[in-house]
């Protein structure tokens, strides 16, 4: 489960870049309840999607040069230049480097084997977001990608991520925990890009799941709002009931209505 009890390795920040933040902020506001707070004028137009005065997220605006819109998911490192450095001598890539974020922390976007972006948290006086799995929050991360062998041993050698298989109907999930924090801190899985027909063509990708109360009013409000349903609400058994969407600019997430654990 994602908490922000923060280990190393598992998820501990997420940001959005969009060419609107202002539309993203009338979006993600009229879907979860977020509002927008600036960073400061030294923060380059970066700031803080907050829920009830809890920071859920950031978000900045970006120009095309930088990227499609997208939503990238940031991991906890102990030192962001050797995780940079290992990540390069795992065939990945810094696209990046780690630079200090005004004694937040230190940041870095690396690019994992199959050219994934994900970020890099080194935590100073901002350890992480201040909210996860409650509603409106990051809860689930899924990484999709051509080769689960391959990014299960990227993601070892680079976060000391493992990696365990839970059946499901018509076939096994590849789970994924911090190994400081063993299963409990289980925050995601891989999944095969070719499971995702939707995205196949677009390459793999990290997709961010927010937890919401009831799964299917929350999709009926993403396509009132702009948004685009990628995956229609669907329910399964012991996980819960899942959607995937793109905001109004095409940035990919999930929202899941999780089913209380058992026993």
């Amino acid at each position: 489960m994602l908490t922000t009890r923060f280990v190393n390795g598992a998820p501990n920040w997420l940001d959005i870049s969009t060419p609107d933040i202002d539309g993203a902020t009338s979006f993600y506001g009229g879907l979860f309840g977020w509002q927008f707070q600036s960073a400061g004028p030294d923060a380059g137009g970066y700031g803080f999607f907050q829920l009830g005065g809890r920071t859920v997220a950031g978000g900045m605006q970006s120009g095309p040069e930088q990227g499609p819109p997208s939503w990238t998911v940031y991991f906890q490192s102990a030192d962001a230049q050797a995780t940079a450095k290992t990540a390069e001598q795992a065939h990945g890539r810094v696209l990046f480097q780690p630079m200090d974020v005004m004694g937040e922390g230190h940041m870095a976007v690396l690019a994992d084997q199959a050219g994934v972006p994900f970020g890099i948290w080194q935590p100073g006086r901002t350890k992480g977001v201040d909210i996860a799995s409650e509603p409106g929050s990051l809860c689930w991360v899924e990484l999709y990608t051509p080769d689960i062998a391959a990014a299960a041993a990227f993601y070892n050698q680079v976060l000391d991520l493992e990696t365990s298989a839970a059946p499901f109907p018509g076939g096994t999930y590849t789970c994924v925990n911090p190994a400081e924090g063993g299963e409990d801190a289980m925050f995601g899985g891989l999944v095969p890009l070719a499971d995702d027909p939707t995205e196949a063509q677009g390459g793999p990708y990290w997709l961010p799941y927010f937890e919401v109360e009831d799964t299917d009013a929350v999709v009926e409000k993403a396509q009132r709002l702009g948004g685009t349903v990628r995956v229609p609400a669907t329910t399964m058994e012991g996980v819960g009931r899942m959607a995937r969407l793109t905001d109004p600019y095409g940035a990919r997430f999930a929202v899941i209505k999780s089913e209380a654990p058992q026993g």
